[in-house]
């Protein structure tokens, strides 16, 4: 850099412009090339720069569940408790639930569609999500009223709650009102709410209504039995607007396709060579160790031990693939 020079350089940015703009990229990117561009990006990736929100819904669904833990271990450790938000879909554990819960003091927004948290554990870790204002739970099918109870009576922050269910999940079965009596009697401050294809009463929903005075949105497509009068709702709830029941858009046309009639591919690179454990940087390390660090990602026979998986499913916008990393 040439002396009295107006740019700046890259690598002297404050860790947390660095970890701002690291956020844009995919999370490939972010793992396997940043680090390698010079030490001080990779001491921002290392760090809880880049990790305050992470969003790996979409990786998720096409991942072995252990590579999936082991990934939200690592990146939830890097953020050093200043996580606000997790996107995560299809965990199984109850350890990694617990583990979240034990690294969610500053955590807000929460999204854990189609994962298998039962009501048990939910009550046992409802108590540390304090600061939850979103939440989402949709497709969980072991959870029920107990659990959204829990929920309700330990996060009174909570303004918005997606709660759908697959229809194939619940047709052909009885009423069930028990879960929208949960979130009336314990979820006053909310104004976002899903229930989808819930099999709720119209007498439930008023419950809600009249318990939630602040909702401004509930979605409520193929709550098939639930009559609400546009009258009633225009004059008595007119900040309130409702989707459904009788909604049949393209989301709903498409959503539940079976990924195995789409001929789209998509591809993700093993655990071991995406999200190994870089561990920590020190700046006294010389260029062998340096060099040593690299060969991580270089080495031949790291490279033949590259185990790639081929998914066919949904064309998510944007999602094609991870490119080699170089």
């Amino acid at each position: 850099m040439e002396e009295g020079s107006n740019y700046r350089r890259w690598d002297e940015l404050i860790p947390d412009a660095l970890g701002l703009i690291f956020s844009n990229l995919c999370l490939q990117e972010t793992l396997t090339v940043i680090p390698r561009v010079c030490k001080s990006w990779r001491k921002v990736v290392v760090g809880p720069y880049c990790w305050q929100e992470i969003d790996i819904e979409e990786w998720s669904n096409r991942c072995q569940s252990d590579h999936l833990d082991q990934m939200l271990q690592m990146l939830i450790t890097r953020s050093c408790g200043s996580l606000r938000k997790l996107c995560v879909s299809g965990l199984h554990s109850d350890m990694i639930f617990t583990f979240i819960a034990e690294n969610a003091g500053s955590l807000q927004t929460l999204r854990l569609p189609r994962s298998e948290m039962s009501d048990p554990i939910v009550e046992k870790i409802a108590g540390k999500l304090s600061m939850i204002t979103f939440l989402d739970v949709s497709y969980c099918g072991k959870i029920g009223a107990r659990a959204l109870e829990a929920i309700g009576n330990n996060c009174k922050l909570l303004v918005g709650l997606c709660r759908n269910l697959h229809p194939l999940d619940t047709a052909g079965k009885p009423m069930q009102d028990d879960e929208a009596y949960a979130i009336a009697s314990t979820m006053p401050k909310l104004k976002h709410l899903e229930m989808a294809y819930h099999l709720i009463s119209t007498r439930s929903v008023l419950e809600i209504l009249s318990r939630c005075p602040e909702l401004e949105f509930l979605d409520l497509r193929g709550c098939w039995d639930v009559k609400l009068d546009d009258k009633f709702l225009k004059e008595k709830l007119p900040k309130l607007k409702v989707l459904g029941p009788l909604v049949v858009d393209y989301y709903e046309r498409n959503e539940w396709d079976d990924c195995s009639d789409s001929s789209d591919t998509f591809e993700y690179l093993a655990w071991e060579f995406v999200a190994g454990d870089m561990g920590d940087f020190d700046e006294d390390d010389d260029d062998d160790d340096d060099s040593s660090y690299y060969g991580m990602w270089d080495d031949e026979g790291r490279l033949e031990e590259l185990e790639l998986r081929f998914y066919e499913g949904i064309d998510y916008a944007g999602l094609y693939g991870w490119p080699p990393s170089p």
